[in-house]
Order: C-alpha cells, then structure tokens, then sequence
C-alpha cells in the first residue's frame, strides 16, 4: 500500500543532510512552508543551498533559517526588500553567497530540470553582469543568454490538501513555485492543511501528481 504521509513535521525532514540543496516554494509569504522550515531548523542542517523566490521576511520562515546561519548559499531572484534584514547583514559580512537570477529565469530554469531539459537560451540579462562567464548567442537577430537548469536534493513546499500518495492541490496564488520544485528535487516534502481520503481530490482539480511527491505531512493545527 503506498502511503506517502509522515507522522510528524521532523520526521519528515529528518534526512536533511548538511550541503543539501533546498528549494523552498513560496513568493514572499504567499506559499511558503514555515512549519517545514522551522523543523529544518530544529533539525539542525547546515551550509545548505537554498532556492527560492527572494531571500526571507521578517524574522520567521526563510529568514529565521538564514538568521541560524544555516545558509551557506542563496539563488533568488529578488535578495532585496525592506524586511530582508538578516540576508543582507550576513551578505555585508561576506557570510553568505548569492546567485542572482531573474525571476522568470528562475522559474525556467527550475522547469527544466524537472523536464529534463539540459539548458535554454534566454534575452533575459543578456549584455548584463548577470552573463558574464555564460554562452551567448544570436538567433534570429536577437542576442541571447545560456541558462542552466537548477536540481534539487530535496524540495519543501506547500498545498492545501494532499492525500496518501502525494496528490496535491493548492490555495490560489500559494501553488507559485510548488509545482515546478516538486519536480525539480530528487525529494519532495509537502506540507499540507489537510490530508484527505483517497479519491476525495477532484482528478482535474489535482495540480502536483503524487509522482513529483515522497512525503506529505499535515502542519500543525
């Protein structure tokens, strides 16, 4: 019997080894799998490679896990914004390293490793620091860029409801980056509000096939 779910949040994370790389979903808050990051950080991994959309809010989530220094690296594409105290201190510091990527890059390049596509050609940042050192080309008149797909040891993310074989839907604009990182990571923790019974998902509803999925665990109530 396949039977996806985990008893508990540590659990789930629990083989989180140090080095990993982690894509973490979420756009801002919207999305973001904060009980899954705190066990992370219970959990006590380190030097990790986080992926994600920006680089932490406030003091909770993403930025409670940099602010341990638990981050020996970050690929996003937006470092920057009012409450990203903590990335930009360490970055200031030199105690951590960022790879900037534009925001539709980094989708992409998620994408494409979950498709199994060696790489793309892009005009996005062409002519910029951003391509320096990266394969460039003319196609069609038009000057493009060389990006690489982004792999994952493990994938933390968000839905709303999944079932015992790792079927997941999601709430509005909180699917953002889930999908395509569910794809993209060799392991795929879903942290989710409800666990249903088989066959309660609507087949068309279903977003994230149980395939992309190895761990499905209810957040605390």
């Amino acid at each position: 019997m396949i039977d996806k779910t985990c008893d508990s949040l540590e659990q789930a994370v629990a083989d989180i080894h140090d080095g990993a790389t982690v894509m973490i979903g979420g756009f801002g808050n919207a999305g973001m799998p904060s009980a899954l990051i705190d066990a992370l950080i219970a959990h006590g991994a380190r030097e990790l490679t986080i992926v994600n959309n920006n680089a932490g809010n406030g003091d909770t989530g993403l930025a409670a896990l940099i602010k341990e220094k638990r981050v020996r690296k970050i690929v996003c594409s937006f470092p920057r914004q009012a409450d990203s105290w903590h990335f930009d201190a360490l970055y200031r510091a030199g105690e951590i390293e960022l790879e900037l990527t534009p925001q539709g890059n980094l989708a992409e390049r998620i994408r494409a490793a979950g498709a199994g596509i060696g790489g793309f050609f892009t005009p996005t940042g062409y002519g910029t620091l951003l391509a320096e050192g990266k394969e460039t080309r003319v196609i069609n008149g038009r000057n493009y860029v060389f990006e690489t797909p982004i792999h994952a040891d493990f994938a933390l993310i968000k839905a709303l409801r999944g079932d015992r074989w790792g079927n997941l839907v999601y709430r509005k604009t909180a699917r953002n980056f889930g999908p395509i990182m569910a794809m993209a990571a060799k392991t795929t923790i879903a942290q989710v509000a409800e666990i249903v019974p088989l066959g309660e998902l609507d087949p068309e509803a279903i977003v994230t096939p149980g395939i992309f999925v190895q761990r499905v665990v209810k957040e605390a109530a």
